[in-house]
């Protein structure tokens, strides 16, 4: 059964239309708000086919004002001056055997590993413990690299990454419903552009199927893209 907060926000969203952005923004600011400090989701249903490799969406995203989420990083290297810069950078935990017997026992309470192309000759041996959570390092998503302190810096500062799911959907946290609308509006945006740039070659058809808004534990707000160049 809904709650009485997500009927009453229910009551402020006009199912039958599409909000701009600031619209949107306007409305979900008027939402009831939850105990706790609610994330501010976009999800977009994509016109491709996740089962065809060519056809993969799955980039990286800095949003201009963070995600607000404070970022736990775990760096993979061996010691040495990319394991320094990496601790001088702000990763939480910097190792790399250690590190690498730790997952294998399921540790993971971290929320973006970092690797040097070096330490994933080991690293790729976890791929069943972190690939399942989302966190194996990948070259695409820029976490494999020799410049350590740069990942670091741009995961703490707020790059999210996004992926498309089975069904061709892709859902990424721009915010926290304490931010001020232009913030919002800032980091969507950024997130939104960054999307429509991400269509395979191969993608046939309309790309952004539909895109909502929506706080964790609100109705989604359904977006009118033509903003962006999409119809």
């Amino acid at each position: 059964m809904p709650s009485k907060r997500f009927k009453k926000a229910l009551e402020l969203v006009d199912s039958n239309k599409s909000y701009t952005l600031a619209q949107a923004i306007e409305v979900l600011q008027k939402f009831p708000r939850a105990k706790f400090n609610e994330s501010i989701d976009l999800a977009f249903a994509l016109g491709v086919d996740p089962k065809q490799s060519d056809q993969m969406v799955r980039g990286t995203c800095g949003l201009p004002h963070g995600s607000g989420k404070t970022v736990r990083v775990l760096a993979f290297t061996k010691p040495g001056a990319a394991a320094e810069a990496a601790v001088a950078a702000g990763a939480e935990y910097v190792g790399f055997e250690d590190l690498i017997k730790k997952c294998t026992e399921g540790w993971t309470d971290f929320d973006v590993a970092i690797a040097t192309p070096e330490a994933m000759t080991e690293v790729r041996k976890l791929g069943k413990v972190l690939g399942p959570r989302g966190l194996m390092p990948n070259p695409k998503t820029g976490t494999v690299t020799d410049d350590l302190a740069k990942a670091v810096k741009e995961v703490k500062a707020g790059r999210v990454e996004f992926k498309i799911d089975k069904t061709a959907n892709v859902h990424v946290a721009v915010g926290k419903a304490s931010f001020k609308p232009d913030q919002i509006a800032d980091n969507a945006r950024g997130l939104i552009e960054t999307i429509v740039k991400s269509r395979p070659a191969s993608a046939k058809g309309q790309f952004v199927k539909s895109c909502t808004l929506s706080l964790t534990m609100s109705p989604p707000i359904r977006l009118d893209l033509k903003e962006f160049g999409i119809n």
